[in-house]
């Protein structure tokens, strides 16, 4: 399995989002459980975001093994978000 690197900010709705996909995802399909899964806080833990400050501009991002998987855009409905995390664990557990 690979490690998913999830990259957030606090108070931000879409990263409330990508946490409700991720726990509802995880709950469906327990194989997701045993994903390795680091989270940085972009603005708590910036030298942690840093490497991957080149491959992103919104948050939530999500890279599997340092590649990135999925990166929010303005406007993005639920749906959509959960369907782009399930990528994500697809790809880790791959």
């Amino acid at each position: 399995m690979k490690k998913i690197t999830f990259i957030y900010l606090n108070g931000c709705p879409y990263c409330a989002n990508a946490r409700r996909a991720i726990d509802e995802l995880i709950s469906k399909n327990p194989e997701f459980k045993s994903v390795e899964f680091d989270e940085i806080e972009e603005s708590e833990q910036m030298e942690l975001a840093k490497p991957f400050a080149k491959y992103y501009y919104y948050v939530p991002t999500m890279f599997v093994d340092n590649k990135k998987i999925y990166e929010a855009h303005p406007g993005e409905s639920y749906d959509d978000c959960l369907a782009s995390v399930q990528k994500v664990f697809e790809a880790a557990v791959k």
